[in-house]
């Protein structure tokens, strides 16, 4: 069994239900979930994430590979660490989170190999924009908490060019160069708790 879904399994057997190989939900837990990304600013990255979101992970035992997976993010929950450039983030030039309020993914297939790793291909929507992404997933563990609770750790990685997806600002450099990068690296570290 592929390392970074046989917790699922183990998870769902522990709850009695692998036999009956029928499909499980794991929900995002925000409290303990991160969606991070950075982008090249002048010479540095400057780092970010936002703050509210929610997603879904449905699980069959039997059928690992049809795992699916679908998450929506506020887009206006950005947040660098400084209101300023958060506003601008907001604004018409980069998100525009009036007309466009959410940032979405949805699973289309799941892929794994035996070293724990595995790629979730499908269709990730930011600005209007509906665009196919591979994201990189690793599985970290599983287990129940001390409240009898069980849960999964993962953490999945991909980088997007912002103007795939009409993020198209920038300011040009006297030095020659821009401000703002095009290519942005997302981190999203997961922890998922089993529905009851």
């Amino acid at each position: 069994m592929h390392r970074w879904l046989a917790g699922l399994v183990a998870a769902a057997a522990f709850l009695g239900i692998a036999g009956a190989a029928a499909a499980t939900t794991w929900k995002v837990d925000v409290a303990h979930t991160t969606v991070g990304f950075s982008v090249k600013h002048l010479f540095t990255r400057v780092q970010g994430r936002f703050d509210e979101f929610e997603g879904t992970i449905v699980f069959d035992p039997a059928n690992p590979k049809a795992a699916k997976v679908s998450g929506t993010i506020q887009a206006a929950s950005i947040n660098t660490n400084n209101a300023k450039r958060d506003k601008h983030l907001r604004s018409a030039d980069f998100f525009d989170v009036a007309k466009h309020p959410t940032l979405s993914f949805e699973s289309t297939s799941v892929h794994t190999d035996d070293a724990g790793a595995g790629t979730i291909e499908g269709e990730l929507t930011i600005h209007g924009v509906t665009k196919p992404v591979v994201i990189e997933v690793e599985y970290l563990g599983q287990g129940a908490d001390p409240w009898g609770n069980v849960r999964a750790g993962f953490v999945a990685k991909l980088e997007i060019d912002r103007k795939d997806y009409g993020l198209n600002w920038n300011e040009v450099l006297e030095t020659g160069g821009v401000l703002v990068g095009d290519l942005i690296t997302i981190r999203i570290d997961v922890e998922g708790i089993l529905a009851q």
